[in-house]
This record gives structure tokens, sequence and C-alpha cells, in this order.
């Protein structure tokens, strides 16, 4: 790659290439008192059909050590379709910038090993060169392909990298299994090679689709209960990919659906083991994600209950409530509608005690009664244990009293009534109806 290419890739903002007239990431609609952002779309748009958000390294393991002359390969799973793909890489917490030499897509093989369906895999450019140099703090498109990809019908992207990476941008859940192979196996379509798993994200960003036909996006923007904690690994058990299905079931709700959670993030405080906080996020994994009409919002349970650690400093209900409006005033500045998610019960956790309660109590009660949100999804109803209301009910409790299992993430996507994302719904800005809130 030349120098001229390589300082074209600016940190500012992601750089959009190539043929299928892709027009880079969609431009974000200011008018949000206006009301929702157009949901027509031209046959050349890219959506957003998977993501995660970044994280920085651990101090120790695999994603501060990085890669050196090893073939990375990923699973991501499509929420929408279409017949062209793109992807995107972040190097947003890297000390310097990293090189990836080669990368690769297909359709994941049927048997669900790490093997690629024959006839599928594509050879991704950037700007027309085989390889990529990412600056630290950038994020880079492909140049889009042309594929066929199905909904909930998993995709392979392979990078490969000669030199060292040094410490990696990653998403630490371990949730979906990652396989590693030495030197150069991105054209491999069978899965000899690749004979080390780990169970995390690491550079790849996001996907996106040609998909005339989807309105919108989805953005679930959370914490571990947003994430899938404790859900089964590589089941897609997480409440936003049961949403996904339900959406995909709907014809008239033509729209993808992306998880935003991070395990252990906060509204207010960043954490070196949880990410940047919301109100800092919210821009870099919300706003800028193409063609974002809805975001749900379920974040607060750790500001509440990270006071229990001596590290972390005591947050009132007020506070949160403050963070709230702020994501609020944002998303309706850019003609996203907003819906608030209840916090869910903790008695009985870890970090749990009476006055964090009261602080949920108080915070639940502002996102069901406010009007401050375009609508409300009330997981904590959901959830709660009717005999017991502080705490999870147990049939859908995974055993740490704070994160559900598959049933509990599946009761929360099946409690969400999805008439909330209908195209004729309106912001609380535009002056139209608000949309109704889910039991």
């Amino acid at each position: 790659m030349t120098s001229t290419r390589r300082a074209v890739l600016q940190s500012v903002g992601v750089l959009a290439t190539g043929a299928l007239g892709g027009s880079g990431m969609a431009q974000l609609n200011n008018g949000g008192r206006d009301g929702p952002k157009s949901s027509k779309r031209t046959d050349s748009e890219f959506i957003g059909t998977w993501t995660v958000s970044p994280q920085a390294p651990a101090e120790e393991g695999i994603s501060r050590d990085g890669f050196a002359d090893q073939t990375i390969r990923m699973m991501t799973r499509p929420s929408v379709g279409g017949d062209g793909v793109r992807i995107r890489l972040a190097n947003t917490f890297g000390d310097g910038p990293v090189t990836f030499d080669r990368a690769t897509i297909g359709v994941r093989a049927a048997d669900g090993s790490a093997a690629v369906e024959s006839g599928t895999l594509r050879r991704l450019a950037f700007g027309g060169d085989t390889d990529v140099t990412v600056p630290a703090g950038a994020r880079v498109l492909s140049d889009p392909v042309d594929l066929t990809v199905e909904p909930e019908h998993d995709l392979v992207v392979s990078l490969y990298a000669a030199d060292p990476t040094g410490p990696t941008t990653w998403h630490a859940l371990p949730i979906k299994t990652s396989y590693v192979a030495d030197g150069d196996e991105t054209d491999a379509t069978s899965d000899d090679s690749f004979t080390t798993e780990h169970a995390q994200w690491f550079y790849l960003e996001g996907v996106e689709v040609v998909s005339p036909r989807t309105t919108g996006s989805i953005v679930c923007l959370g914490n571990s209960i947003t994430d899938g904690h404790n859900s089964t690994i590589n089941a897609n058990a997480a409440y936003p990919d049961v949403l996904a299905e339900r959406v995909t079931d709907r014809a008239d709700i033509r729209k993808s659906v992306l998880n935003a959670g991070i395990s252990g993030n906060r509204v207010l405080s960043d954490s070196a083991c949880c990410g940047v906080n919301a109100l800092s996020r919210f821009d870099r994994d919300v706003l800028t994600q193409p063609d974002v009409t809805d975001v749900i919002v379920l974040e607060g349970i750790n500001d509440i209950g990270f006071e229990q650690n001596g590290e972390y400093r005591s947050v009132s209900a007020e506070e949160i409530i403050d963070g709230y409006r702020q994501l609020v005033d944002r998303a309706h500045s850019h003609g996203v509608r907003i819906i608030g998610g209840t916090l869910t019960p903790f008695s009985g956790a870890a970090y749990y005690y009476a006055e964090g309660e009261a602080k949920r109590q108080r915070v639940n009660e502002f996102i069901r009664s406010s009007g401050v949100f375009d609508g409300v999804i009330d997981f904590d109803r959901a959830l709660r244990d009717p005999d017991d209301p502080g705490r999870l009910r147990p049939k859908y409790d995974s055993g740490d009293n704070i994160h559900p299992n598959d049933a509990g993430y599946r009761r929360m996507a099946e409690t969400i009534d999805l008439s909330l994302f209908a195209d004729d719904a309106r912001t609380h800005g535009s002056g139209k109806r608000h949309a109704k809130t889910a039991d």
C-alpha cells in the first residue's frame, strides 16, 4: 500500500470506497424535532447487519499480546440479508497503526465449523488494495463485494496480519468462537489450519449489506444484559439476537438489529474492564451506524452497583436520569427514536445493597412515567419474581441473581412491542403521537 493511500484513512471517521455505488455511511438527519429520518433508501446504500462495540485490550492475554503472521477467522450473524457486503475494521484502542495484509469474507459452512461454504469466499480490498493500514483510533471500510447474505446465516471474516499487531481493539465477552491459524489462511475454505480458538472478536466492528427493502436499524445500547453475559456460547441467545429473529418474521418491520452492549458498561463513568461510558460512546456506537432509526437504552444498573466496590464513586438516581436526558436529546437531534428499558432486578447479586435498590426503583419510575423517552420496554416487569419483585424470577436467572439465562433473554425480546419500531411511529420532538409502551 502506498503512503498516500495510508494517509487517506483518517482517524476522524470512516472511509467509504469502491463500487456498487457505495457512498459511505449514511448521513445522519439533523431534523430530530421535525420527525424521524426518512425511510426511503436507494438500491446502493448500505445498512448495518451486525456490529459489536470496541473495547480496549486487557492487561494481559491475547488482546494485549496481539497477533503476528496469523489469520484471525471470526463469525458474524447478520440480522438482515442483502446482495452486496462490506466490513468495517476498527483500531479504536490501538497504540499505533495496524496493517492487515489480506482479508476475506464468505458464508459459514452449514456444519457450524470454521469452514467456508464452497463458492462463497470473496477477497476483500480497501480502495483497490488488498492490504490496509488502520491508524490508531481509526475505523475503515472495505470495498464492497458481491455476495448473497441471508439473515441469521453466519458470515466468516478472515484477517491476516504478517507483522505484529500490538495490543488489539476487541470485544471481550466470550460469546462466539473465533479461530486462529498460523500464516496466511484467508483463502482457505476448510478449517483444518484453524486449530486455536478464542471467544471474542478482534478489530472487526461491523458488517454492512446492500438491502434496499430495509428501512433502518435498531441499535441496542447497554451493558452485559444487552451483551448477552451468561447466555449459551454460540447459541445467538442474547436479547438483541432474539429481537432480530422477531423483526425478521414481521413483514411490516423491515429493520436490522445491532447489539451495542458492553459488559460492565455504565451511563456515566468509564472503567478499565468495561469500556468508556455510554455518554462517551453514544456517537461512535449508535449515531454513526448506517441509517439508525431507533435505539433501545438499557444502562444504569452498573452505575448503581459498582458503588459497592471502593474504586468507584457513589452515583445518585438523579445523576443517572440526567445522563438519560442527554442521550434522549442527542438522539432526537439526529432524528433517532430512543426507547428506555427499565432496569432489571438484582437482589442477591454480588453488588446488591438496599440503597441501590431504592435508586433502581427511582430510575425505573422515571423511565416509566416521565414521558421523556419515545417508548418504554418494561424489562423489569418481564423478568421479576412476582413473589419477590426485587429478584429475578428463578426460571429466568442464570444463577448469579442479575444476568438472565437463555430463557430470560428470550423473554426480554418477546416482551418488546414491535410497533415501537414502525416507520410511522414518531419521536417526541416531532410533535406527533408517542409510540406506545410495551407491557
